[in-house]
C-alpha cells in the first residue's frame, strides 16, 4: 500500500513530523532498523530493573508557548507529556580547580556571580553577557520561518548576530578579553557539543546557553514516555512504525524518489515500500551514497560535505543506599574539569586518548522527577559523559576486544577517582551496576555513522549559510534529521515541525 508519507528512520524529528502528519489525517509509515523507536532518544532496560535513556539528559524550549509546547498542544499531548524545570538559580553547576559557578537563569545574576569571582573584569563580563543576549535575539529573528519586516525592525540584533557568522566561542572570548578561568566556567557544558571553545560555533553555544537559561527541563515521566506518546499518536491515527526494518536502497525514477527496499532484520526478507513523499531521517550522507550522489544538484552535493560531529563516552551507573542530594546533587547537572583550559582538555582526551585528568558532565535523572521511577526505590541513577575518538575506539575494538573493554573501564575509573576525591567519597562502595558505551556503541545501537553524537559537527563551517536543510533537489524527497536541521531535543522538535509546516501549509511555528 502506498502511503502519503514514507519515513526512513524514527529519530525524534521523524516522530514529530510523522505524528503531526498522522494527526492531520495523512497516512504515515515509518521504517526503523533498530528494535526501539526514537534514535538517540530511546530508552533501554538493563538487569530487568534499571532504565537508561541513550543520550538525552536535559532539554530546553519546553515552556509555555515555546516550540516543544506548541507541538505537544497541536498533538493534544501537552497535558500528558509534561516537564519538570531544573533549578533556575543554578541549572548547571560548573566546577574547576579553585572556582565554582552555578549558572542562573537571569543574565544579571550571572553577571553578578562572575563579577564576584573576577572583580577586575566585571565590565568585560557585562559586555560579553549583553553581547550574548543581543546575538541570541538576532539569531531568533534569523531562524526560519523569518519575516523581512521583523529583520528590519530588529536590525541591531540581526547585525550583531550576522557579524559572528564565522566565529568560534573562543574568538568571542578573546574579543572581550575574558580571563581564562571565566572562559572555562562559561564553556564547561562543552559535553553538550563535544567541542572545545576554539572549534565550537559561537552561534551553537549562544542558542543552547540562552535556551537553557530560559528554562532547562526534564520530562516528568522520563524520555521514554515522550517517545511512546508520539508513537501512540501515529499508530492511533492509522500510521505504522515497522521496527527491525533496515533500508537497503532507495527507488529513484526521473529524479523522483518513489520508495525504498528494506530488509526485515528478523526474517531477512526484503520488501518494497512506496510513498507519495519520502522523508529521510537517516544520515543524509549515507542516503546520498545509496541513491547516488550524482543524482543531487551541485549545491546539495556541496552541502552534503559536512564533517561528522565528535563522538562520546557514556557511563550509566546505579548506586544503592546512597542519597545523592546529601552530596550536593539535585535538579541540576554538574560539569567538572581538572584543566583551566578546555581546549587543552579536549586535545588530551580526544586526540591523545588520555583520560588521566578527565573533563566530564554528571547527570542524575533519578533526582529530577518523582514520577515513573527508572530504578528501585533504594537506588539512584548517575550518568557520566565525555568526549571520545571514534577512530581510536573502532581500531581498538577490531584489533583487541579485551583492550577495548579495559579502555572503557579505565575511563570510568579515572572519572570515579575524581568523583570520590571531590564529590562522593564512597561512590564505588554503593555502585551496584554500571555499563559503559563508546563511539562504536553509538554506531551499533543508534546507527550513527562514525559514532557521531550530533550529526554534523557544530563548527562555524558547518553552522554557516551553506548548512544542509530539508531540500534535496529530488522530487518528493526531503531530509529531516539533525544534520539537515539542528541536533538536540528541542531543535529536532523544531526540525520536524518546520518540515510539517512547509509540506502541509498548516502554520505551527510562524508564517508558512
Amino acid at each position: 500500500m502506498k502511503t502519503d508519507y514514507l519515513i526512513v528512520g524514527s529519530g525524534l524529528s521523524a516522530l514529530v513530523f510523522g505524528s503531526l502528519m498522522a494527526k492531520a489525517g495523512r497516512t504515515v509509515r515509518i521504517l526503523e532498523a533498530h528494535e526501539y523507536p526514537g534514535g538517540y532518544g530511546h530508552t533501554f532496560t538493563m538487569a530487568k530493573k534499571y532504565r537508561f535513556n541513550a543520550q538525552l539528559h536535559y532539554v530546553w524550549d519546553c515552556g509555555e508557548g515555546q516550540t516543544v509546547n506548541r507541538v505537544l498542544k497541536k498533538l493534544e499531548l501537552d497535558q500528558d507529556v509534561t516537564f519538570e524545570r531544573y533549578d533556575p538559580n543554578g541549572f548547571d553547576h560548573m566546577r574547576m580547580p579553585g572556582y565554582s559557578l552555578d549558572i542562573p537563569s537571569e543574565p544579571e545574576e550571572l553577571i553578578k556571580r562572575l563579577s564576584e569571582l573576577f572583580p577586575s573584569h566585571s565590565d568585560r563580563i557585562r559586555q560579553f553577557v549583553y553581547e550574548v543576549e543581543k546575538t541570541g535575539a538576532g539569531l531568533k529573528k534569523l531562524s526560519p520561518p523569518f519575516h523581512l519586516r521583523e529583520l528590519l525592525n530588529h536590525s541591531g540584533e540581526v547585525f550583531c548576530a550576522v557579524q559572528y557568522l564565522n566565529s568560534t566561542l573562543q574568538d568571542v572570548f578573546n574579543k572581550f578579553r575574558l580571563p581564562q578561568a571565566a572562559q572555562t566556567l562559561l564553556a564547561l557544558q562543552w559535553p553538550d557539543f563535544l567541542l572545545p571553545p576554539n572549534q565550537l560555533s559561537f552561534y551553537a553555544w549562544v542558542a543552547l546557553f540562552r535556551g537553557y537559561q530560559a528554562g532547562a527541563f526534564y520530562p516528568t515521566q522520563h524520555f521514554e514516555h515522550v517517545i511512546n506518546s508520539l508513537v501512540k499518536v501515529i499508530e492511533s491515527h492509522g500510521g505504522q512504525i515497522l521496527l527491525n526494518h533496515e533500508v537497503m536502497n532507495f527507488r529513484v525514477t526521473d529524479r523522483t524518489v518513489t520508495g525504498v527496499e528494506a530488509m526485515n532484520l528478523s526474517t531477512h526478507q526484503t520488501h518494497e515500500f512506496s510513498g507519495n513523499h519520502v522523508i529521510c531521517n537517516i544520515d543524509p550522507q549515507t542516503a546520498a551514497k545509496m541513491i547516488g550522489e550524482s543524482q543531487f544538484s551541485p549545491s546539495v552535493r556541496q552541502k552534503l560535505k559536512y564533517d561528522y560531529s565528535a563522538s562520546n563516552y557514556m557511563a550509566y551507573c546505579v548506586v544503592k543506599d546512597l542519597d545523592l542530594r546529601d552530596y550536593g546533587f539535585g535538579k541540576w547537572n554538574l560539569s567538572h574539569t581538572g584543566h583551566e583550559n578546555l581546549n587543552e582538555a579536549f586535545t588530551q582526551m580526544y586526540e591523545r586518548n588520555d583520560y588521566s585528568n578527565p573533563s566530564f558532565a554528571i547527570t542524575t535523572p533519578s533526582l529530577l522527577t518523582e514520577v515513573g521511577k527508572d530504578c528501585p526505590e533504594d537506588c539512584q541513577i548517575v550518568e557520566f559523559l565525555t568526549v571520545a575518538n571514534y577512530d581510536y575506539f573502532k581500531q581498538l575494538r577490531q584489533s583487541d576486544h579485551k583492550a577495548y573493554g579495559r579502555k572503557k573501564e579505565e575511563i570510568l575509573n579515572a572519572i570515579l577517582d575524581v568523583v570520590e576525591e571531590h564529590y562522593i567519597p564512597t561512590f564505588r562502595q554503593h555502585m551496584v551496576f554500571h555499563i559503559t558505551g563508546s563511539p562504536t556503541t553509538n554506531e551499533r545501537f543508534c546507527w550513527s555513522p562514525a559514532g557521531n553524537s550530533y550529526g554534523s559537527s557544530l563548527t562555524p563551517k558547518n553552522m554557516g549559510l551553506g548548512r544542509l536543510n530539508h531540500k534535496t533537489s529530488l522530487n518528493h524527497f526531503s531530509f529531516c534529521n539533525a544534520s539537515s536541521g539542528y541536533p538536540g531535543f528541542a531543535p529536532t522538535f523544531w526540525t520536524g515541525a518546520l518540515l510539517y509546516q512547509r509540506l502541509s501549509g498548516d502554520v505551527l511555528l510562524g508564517s508558512a
